[in-house]
């Protein structure tokens, strides 16, 4: 279903740009030790539910020290391989409950392996069923280089998701890449704040902040999403929508974030994670959670349901 796109202005809003085509790498396989993660979850007041030999979907009890909202947390771990259908499945069941509700779907999404792992919501059935006319797509972070670039966020999910679905360009909001970080960042919160003037993004009853119905968040084996980095002072940031960094600890240095209080003012979030070297990350993030010292991961918390998409090697220290 691709499509040559051109750039269409529509202030205040920079509009989709279709860059030169670039193939997705694929990634990863094998299986699952049940016991340990059961018994790991288990000890951090976790229920299993509809447990079958390659799926779990565990419940985690949240106390008030570790969040202020009521949020219902789910970690399912997956053969590698596996992943990609639950998760398309979660995504277009929320399409179809926002859109319903709503009108549309907002959905936010964020770079690296992620993209990959939606590739299953282009194929059938739900590249044919999910209502795409109704979609609305923004980045929760993204690198100040030209769309063009290999770095680029949104070339990534241009070339393999939006590419390949019927989403109409003017409902795609990419970031203004010949401005400076700072000034992409002011814009980028601009646009947010006009799509919310205009209901097309809600607003958070609790927060005041926009309310997007889907965040998608990938992890660094930093602990990082977004470009929410530990240690760095845009984690504390309370006021901005939309913040920029000119010395991200992981290349390139400069990039635009939401913060926290958009990133959890979201009313589903989903954390894809896969991988060994992310498993430090998710032990801290879901096993230790008492540690006082949380990464970025740990301070995700949605208004309504948080969900870890987990594989074996991701979930290997729990």
């Amino acid at each position: 279903m691709a499509s040559t796109r051109s750039v269409a202005s529509f202030s205040p809003c920079t509009r989709i740009l279709k860059p030169p085509s670039s193939s997705t790498p694929s990634f990863f396989s094998p299986q699952f030790s049940q016991k340990f993660l059961s018994r790991a979850l288990s000890s951090k007041g976790v229920s299993l539910i509809g447990v079958n030999p390659k799926r779990f979907s565990p419940k985690v009890k949240m106390s008030m020290a570790e969040t202020a909202k009521s949020v219902n947390k789910k970690v399912e771990v997956f053969e590698t391989d596996e992943l990609a259908v639950p998760l398309a499945d979660y995504v277009a069941d929320l399409s179809a409950k926002f859109i319903k509700e709503r009108g549309n779907f907002t959905v936010a999404l964020s770079g690296g392996s992620l993209i990959h792992h939606l590739r299953k919501l282009v194929e059938p059935p739900h590249v044919d069923t999910i209502e795409w006319s109704r979609w609305h797509v923004l980045w929760v972070d993204e690198r100040v280089v030209p769309k063009t670039h290999e770095d680029s966020n949104y070339k990534l999910a241009y070339d393999g998701f939006l590419s390949k679905v019927p989403i109409p360009p003017g409902n795609v909001y990419a970031i203004n890449d010949a401005l400076s970080a700072e000034g992409a960042a002011d814009d980028y919160e601009t646009c947010v704040r006009h799509l919310v003037k205009n209901n097309v993004i809600a607003v958070s009853s609790a927060s005041g902040f926009p309310k997007f119905d889907l965040i998608l968040l990938g992890m660094g084996p930093d602990g990082h999403v977004a470009s929410l980095f530990p240690g760095h002072p845009l984690i504390h940031e309370r006021n901005k929508w939309v913040a920029f960094i000119k010395d991200s600890p992981k290349p390139p240095p400069e990039r635009i974030t939401f913060t926290f209080p958009v990133i959890n003012s979201s009313a589903y979030t989903a954390i894809v994670s896969t991988g060994a070297g992310k498993a430090d990350a998710v032990h801290s993030a879901l096993i230790d959670s008492d540690n006082p010292d949380k990464l970025p991961v740990a301070l995700v918390s949605p208004e309504v349901e948080l969900k870890w998409f987990l594989d074996k090697g991701a979930a290997s220290k729990m």
